[in-house]
């Protein structure tokens, strides 16, 4: 931790159904003689009299008058990991600080209000009204070029410059340190329409096909498999294409935003992003915490099932825990809409493995070893096996179509036509 950062900060929460933050409680970060960074949380007393106060997760910080200790993850609680900027929003903090290496307490302050989830974070005991100065005629072109200008590690566009005026430079840097914590280091900025925000997700100049147009593809191939999933669309700026993601842990009303909370399946596992902790990133695991927190485990499981299987049938191989979340719209927790759904394109035909183990065989993409463990997820033998025969049939019988539908050029459809399906799914364990 820097020298310059604060030790402690409050944690501000947007309570079920409500549209303005509280205070939940107190956070502190200090490092120990060992040097080893150790974070403490508390409750405020007057957080926990309320009669509608929630945890703010279900793993770590159950609603109780004490205090909790972690060393885990530089000291960070996991459900405050959740709500700090993934590795774009740490970027662009970062250069917007001028800090070589700015702390986690950096991140946690100077993300704005609108991360993911439902949780916030200040140096004031009452929370600062929700700033809500999304500009609904934002120009995603001068965001595009702000963002090139961060992969390539060049100057910004100044104010001024291609039209650009002083007020709208200053609303897309505001707009810019956004950092939605889950998944991604995809260059993104969050937007506002008439439906609510939006994540946009932005190509970069060296990607190897149109990101936004297979993102959406994939997304929408997902809900031809019966998947959940967040709701997507592409538009055209400056002639280059921007996938825009529906924020599912917003609702728009007429006071502002509701907010859901939000933890990633990362937190869940109690697992962390590094290599050492990589025995804890498993889908079988996680079924079983969804067993035990979700409301309505059965459907919660099974739909993870089915994400699982259609991960393993488009090679997607980074469905990292980050990429998977529980949400939280009232009391209650459920599996979040998928997204993040990416096809990648592995030399091998053979053996393909996913970021997260998924059956008696480890991390193998393959059917019977998707099967293994069917009764983990609350499937029987029968039902998890049909399930993965049409999601195969699903698959093989109309990516090509979908894509093309989402206006994947036929060029991007033969450079990802190996994702799918590949030999190795259907390969014997025997």
């Amino acid at each position: 931790m820097t020298s310059e950062a604060p030790g402690e900060c409050f944690v501000y929460i947007t309570l079920p159904g409500e549209t303005e933050p509280v205070t939940a409680g107190r956070f502190a970060l200090s490092v120990d003689r060992r040097g080893v960074p150790e974070g403490r949380f508390v409750y405020g007393r007057s957080y926990l009299e309320r009669p509608n106060a929630v945890a703010l997760d279900p793993v770590e910080l159950k609603l109780a008058p004490r205090t909790y200790a972690t060393a885990s993850m530089g000291g960070v609680f996991g459900a405050l990991r959740d709500a700090s900027p993934d590795y774009w929003g740490r970027r662009v903090i970062q250069r917007h600080l001028g800090k070589a290496q700015p702390s986690e307490m950096d991140y946690l302050l100077y993300s704005p209000d609108d991360r993911a989830g439902a949780l916030g974070f200040g140096l004031n005991q009452t929370p600062p009204a929700p700033r809500r100065s999304f500009n609904r005629t934002l120009d995603l072109a001068t965001v595009q070029a702000i963002a090139d200008a961060i992969v390539a590690d060049e100057d910004q566009p100044a104010a001024g410059g291609d039209g650009v005026s002083d007020a709208d430079h200053d609303q897309v840097e505001k707009l810019m340190v956004i950092g939605t914590s889950m998944g991604g280091a995809r260059p993104k900025a969050v937007v506002e329409d008439d439906d609510g925000l939006w994540i946009a997700k932005f190509n970069r100049p060296d990607d190897a096909w149109n990101h936004a147009r297979v993102e959406h593809a994939m997304l929408t191939l997902a809900r031809a498999c019966r998947l959940v999933t967040a709701e997507s669309r592409v538009v055209e700026v400056a002639g280059r294409d921007v996938l825009l993601v529906k924020r599912f842990d917003r609702e728009k009303t007429d006071a502002g935003y509701r907010r859901a909370r939000m933890v990633s399946a990362l937190t869940l596992l109690r697992a962390e992003d590094t290599y050492q902790s990589r025995n804890k990133w498993s889908y079988v695991l996680l079924a079983e915490e969804l067993r035990r927190v979700c409301a309505e485990p059965r459907q919660s499981t099974a739909e993870l099932f089915r994400r699982m299987c259609f991960n393993a049938l488009i090679s997607n191989v980074d469905d990292h825990p980050r990429n998977h979340a529980i949400l939280a719209r009232a009391a209650d927790w459920s599996l979040s809409p998928a997204y993040d759904l990416t096809p990648a394109v592995p030399v091998s035909t053979e053996r393909r493995d996913l970021a997260m183990e998924c059956g008696d065989a480890g991390r193998y993409a393959n059917a019977e070893n998707l099967l293994s463990q069917s009764a983990r997820f609350l499937l029987a033998a029968g039902e998890a096996r049909a399930l993965v025969d049409e999601m195969e049939a699903q698959v093989r019988a109309s990516w090509y179509a979908i894509a093309r539908a989402a206006g994947v050029s036929a060029r991007d459809c033969d450079k990802i036509a190996i994702a799918f399906a590949y030999p190795g799914f259907r390969q014997s364990l025997t």
